[in-house]
């Protein structure tokens, strides 16, 4: 917080820059935290604000609804497999907070009493509010509120850079998914298993190996557990398709969006049910089964206009097949970064890369430097032209998903670069 003062004050984006107020120029190898996606001052985007606010900026969805979120609820289901109603939030923690309690309150509403506790990853992030901190328990970032966070049932996540003593990597994966098909086995009393989706990414970009996330969809539907998925970070592309859960064969019956739902202009998140779970909602008044929810900026008719323009831009611009050509550029990259000693393990999927840096590659040992070390990659990514921000000991690259070829090899240069000039102080 002492460092705010010397904070620079963006002025102004163009494209997969960003300009401060003295006019110089950073690429944002962040995507402004993981939700730009055409870069900054698209004129489309721009112009689809500009249109809504002349007619309604914001309307409740209390006993109310508008145009924007009709259409918009139209298009998530039909894109979003199994998926059968939405309800709108305005972030991405707040989306999984209505996602946990909407799990929950099944049980109840079906007059199920045993089933209250929730399953999780371990080292999985789904937000900062006290629900999501609960289920996405990252040591380092809630530590201090540990003893307020309701309890969860953690499982380990399959890491093949670090593989525990006595196990391959194969082995290791099975091992997790029979501690938990051990656990749903001896206990009727879990209510739903909560993931994010094809990758933990504050976590520390773990990507699932193939038919992982599957194996636990399949676990749930086993053992009649509701199966919660966190796409916010990692769906819209993210990390090469449009709705992870499909590619990743493991269809939940609840998922959340947020980041890019937007483009990343204006703040917005959805949580969508398969039917089961919103037919348990519906009843008269004295039934009681309905949700207890909502948000001022519920279904916010700017916001779900801008979604609806920024989805009709990635069909017409066909971006999820651009994406699958643009990834391939980081790969062209992955002999030229393996040779700074100090990188241990490159994780990459779409786009997405997490480059884990050590001071001892045979160990594995990671930095832990005196100083931080996201102060020491912001300062020196500065020097070079661009916007970085690390998980630890792990450099993050998540680009606006529309940045050309030219652009990424231009920013993954600067990161080059970057990790090079920083290596003296971070060992």
């Amino acid at each position: 917080m002492k460092e705010w003062e010397s904070f620079d004050r963006i002025s102004k984006g163009k494209g997969v820059w960003l300009i401060d107020s003295k006019g110089d120029k950073m690429m944002d190898a962040v995507a402004s935290m993981w939700c730009n996606v055409w870069g900054h001052s698209n004129p489309q985007i721009v112009k689809a604000i500009a249109k809504q606010s002349k007619k309604i900026q914001h309307s409740s969805l209390f006993n109310l609804t508008n145009e924007p979120v009709e259409k918009l609820a139209d298009t998530l289901v039909k894109m979003s497999p199994k998926m059968h109603k939405v309800f709108y939030s305005d972030n991405g923690s707040s989306a999984m907070e209505i996602a946990i309690k909407m799990a929950l309150q099944y049980w109840k509403n079906i007059g199920d009493k045993k089933k209250t506790e929730i399953a999780t990853l371990e080292n999985g992030y789904h937000g900062d509010t006290f629900g999501a901190m609960s289920v996405g328990y990252v040591p380092e970032f809630f530590g201090k509120f540990k003893k307020q966070l309701f309890t969860t049932v953690q499982f380990p996540v399959p890491n093949e850079y670090r593989v525990p003593k006595g196990h391959t990597f194969s082995d290791y994966q099975e091992h997790c998914l029979e501690k938990i098909e051990s656990r749903f086995s001896k206990n009727d009393n879990i209510a739903a298993f909560v993931m994010e989706s094809g990758a933990q990414m504050a976590g520390g970009v773990m990507i699932y190996p193939k038919g992982f996330q599957s194996k636990i969809s399949r676990l749930c539907k086993k053992h009649d557990v509701l199966f919660v998925l966190d796409e916010i970070a990692t769906g819209f592309g993210r990390l090469g398709s449009m709705v992870q859960y499909d590619e990743q064969k493991s269809i939940p019956d609840i998922v959340a969006y947020g980041k890019m739902l937007t483009g990343g202009y204006l703040t917005m998140a959805a949580t969508l049910a398969n039917k089961k779970i919103y037919d348990s909602f519906l009843g008269e008044f004295n039934d009681w089964v309905h949700l207890f929810h909502g948000h001022t900026y519920t279904g916010n008719p700017m916001a779900a206009a801008v979604a609806n323009e920024n989805l009709a831009m990635y069909k017409k611009n066909n971006l999820i097949r651009k994406i699958g050509k643009t990834a391939s550029v980081f790969e062209e990259f992955y002999d030229e970064i393996y040779k700074i000693d100090v990188v241990g393990n490159i994780r990459h999927k779409g786009m997405l890369m997490g480059i884990e840096l050590v001071k001892d590659r045979k160990r594995k040992i990671p930095i832990h430097p005196k100083k931080s070390i996201n102060k020491i990659f912001f300062e020196e990514g500065k020097r070079h032209g661009i916007y970085l921000r690390t998980l630890g000991n792990i450099v993050m690259l998540v680009p606006p998903l529309a940045i050309t070829d030219r652009e990424l090899r231009l920013m993954l240069h600067k990161t080059i670069k970057t990790i090079k000039s920083a290596r003296s102080e971070i060992i």
